[in-house]
């Protein structure tokens, strides 16, 4: 993955209990290239040992805010070398500091010394430290100065109390770093992602669907939060947590999927539909579970509605953008769906192939429009939705959807 492929990193890591989480975070952070260096507290060093930092990172790690060298200043040096600031964990005490404008060990001083915008907190506590009036008060006064704040899970701590406070996944810590580092593309926009198959009942138990995973539409949903929009995902059933940064709707069906995206469809500026809506419901599902009782079972089915088909009618100004899985004649396929559904763009890929697409990581795909095909090297579904949105982008401008009246 190369969404932040070289960028300088400084990690900051605080004396808080989550600190051992945070070598899961340097290690991912390594394994997607980035230049790292690590600043850790005294206290952070008394429960995890900097080497270990060091081994999982391949990074170097400094501690010693007076450690000067020929000159090198640690905390100045550092805080002008990196793109980013990390602060993960960050403690109440850590972040009192920071918000009272105090530095008393090269985490701190760092911190203060940092003047680019890519800044990034992710406090973690005691959930009544962490309600607490003042470090509320702390937070949201950082959040005012520009600081990335990712908010602690909730769950059970390790002081054996539950609530909120725990160190999130960092997955979604890294969708902060990378919504703090990418270029605001589509600021001020309203992207609507869909994502995830449909389940149609056929009773209680059983149910018609696909094979889809909704990784590629998250990936596109993350993506478009990264470049600044303001993104709603509608998703089927899928495995995958809500993506950071994005409002998340949850559905079942294709009739509730359809109620939904009707519901967000008039004031996008940027739509992507890379659900796969099941084309046929059951007429009518049994309300009890059906029984082994014969050899065969003959369902009724009847076509659900075709909501790419009605966004087309009904687009104004948006950028509509579908998505065709094919095993044959993929091209071909595609470009009559778009044509006919009246899209602007349409990604195909070839469903057929084991190495991508349904429940895979990586995929390879042909966008085209009226005018002509682009194929994408096969590639990880995140660096495929953002060089997909790149193509809308460059193609578009952002100045056609940006004129999009949702009261027209």
């Amino acid at each position: 993955m190369k969404f932040l492929k070289d960028k300088k990193i400084l990690l900051c890591i605080t004396g808080g209990i989550a600190v051992y989480k945070a070598v899961g975070l340097a290690s991912s952070l390594r394994k997607l290239d980035v230049e790292l260096k690590i600043a850790m507290t005294p206290a952070a060093t008394r429960l995890v040992a900097p080497v270990t930092f060091s081994s999982v990172s391949g990074a170097p790690v400094y501690v010693d805010e007076f450690s000067v060298d020929g000159g090198w200043i640690p905390h100045t040096e550092l805080s002008r070398w990196a793109d980013a600031l990390v602060i993960a964990p960050a403690t109440a005490n850590t972040i009192a500091k920071i918000a009272a404008g105090m530095a008393n060990n090269l985490v701190t001083l760092s911190a203060l010394a940092f003047s680019k915008d890519a800044k990034v907190l992710v406090p973690t506590m005691n959930v009544r430290m962490y309600g607490n009036p003042v470090v509320k008060e702390n937070l949201r006064k950082l959040a005012s100065l520009g600081w990335t704040i990712v908010e602690p899970a909730e769950g059970a701590l390790a002081c054996g109390e539950v609530g909120k406070g725990r160190y999130p996944e960092n997955d979604i810590i890294v969708d902060a770093i990378a919504a703090s580092l990418l270029p605001k593309k589509l600021k001020g926009m309203k992207v609507l992602v869909t994502a995830g198959p449909t389940r149609e009942p056929i009773d209680p138990v059983r149910y018609i669907s696909n094979r889809s995973s909704g990784k590629m539409g998250y990936a596109l949903a993350r993506a478009a939060c990264w470049y600044g929009a303001d993104v709603i995902l509608i998703s089927g059933p899928t495995n995958l947590p809500d993506p950071w940064g994005v409002k998340t709707v949850r559905v079942e069906t294709a009739e509730q999927m359809h109620r939904a995206v009707m519901e967000h469809y008039g004031d996008a500026h940027v739509v992507l539909m890379a659900a796969a809506v099941a084309d046929y419901t059951v007429s009518n599902p049994a309300r009890e579970k059906i029984k082994k009782s014969s050899d065969n079972m003959v369902l009724e089915l009847r076509k659900t509605v075709d909501i790419l088909e009605e966004m087309g009618r009904k687009k104004n100004s948006q950028i509509l953008v579908g998505f065709s899985a094919e095993t044959n004649e993929l091209q071909k396929n595609a470009f009559e769906k778009l044509k006919k559904k009246n899209l602007d763009v349409i990604v195909a890929n070839d469903v057929s192939r084991k190495d991508v697409g349904f429940e895979s990581d990586e995929n390879e795909v042909v966008i085209l429009t009226e005018d002509g095909s682009h194929p994408l090297d096969k590639m990880p579904k995140i660096d495929l939705a953002l060089a997909i949105l790149d193509f809308i982008i460059d193609r578009f401008g952002i100045d056609r959807a940006r004129s999009h009246d949702p009261d027209s």
